[in-house]
């Protein structure tokens, strides 16, 4: 039962945002009491908890993967946000700014992983992408590792990209090329050049 009140939270919370849905929303999803719920999860902060909680898991080993699997350090970057474009492809755009806004506890779960997995796979790939030649090797990978993470966060900004005038997957694209084509050697260039396109047809596949 525990599981499949988290789930159906986490659909409504994608759907919705988080501050809209109600712990009757929850119960009706399910088709269950209240008084059921509250058997298992003290309230629904304790519920968003567990979510956030599985989905940061659930998002790490897929980062993992990439990690593992990019032969170069281009591709790794442009993959790691393609995977966020089809794990957050149904999200409401404001689940972020909910989670930032009005509950510090699962925010502050989800700022350590962006603070430190995350930057980490950001230094991790700067650093690898000069030992291969293909940056620049007089970026300061401690600026743009912070600037490249705070990229991500901002696109899910509403009072920055309005949801209803910027689709935040497009957005997000637009971040990474923008960001990579300011590091690239001419050698990572000409990498680059072979698989931007492949990126954004996937993009324009999936926004149709």
């Amino acid at each position: 039962m525990k599981e499949r009140i988290v789930k159906s939270a986490l659909n409504l919370f994608w759907r919705y945002g988080i501050k809209s849905v109600t712990m009757d929303d929850i119960a009706k999803e399910l088709g269950i009491s209240k008084r059921t719920i509250y058997q298992h999860y003290a309230d629904k902060e304790a519920i968003l908890e567990m979510v956030i909680k599985e989905e940061l898991n659930s998002q790490k080993c897929e980062m993992e993967k990439i990690d593992e699997n990019a032969d170069k350090p281009i591709e790794q970057m442009i993959q790691a946000t393609d995977q966020m474009r089809i794990a957050l492809a149904h999200m409401n755009p404001t689940l972020l700014y909910d989670l930032k806004k009005y509950y510090p506890d699962s925010w502050a779960l989800f700022h350590s992983y962006k603070n430190e997995f995350i930057l980490k796979s950001i230094r991790d790939n700067l650093a690898h992408g000069i030992a291969l030649g293909m940056y620049h090797s007089d970026i300061d990978i401690d600026v743009l590792s912070l600037l490249r993470i705070e990229e991500i966060e901002i696109a899910f900004d509403p009072t920055i990209f309005p949801p209803d005038k910027f689709h935040m997957i497009r957005v997000q694209m637009q971040f990474v090329h923008h960001f990579l084509r300011g590091i690239l050697t001419e050698k990572g260039f000409e990498h680059y050049n072979t698989i931007k396109d492949k990126s954004v047809i996937e993009f324009n596949t999936h926004e149709k």
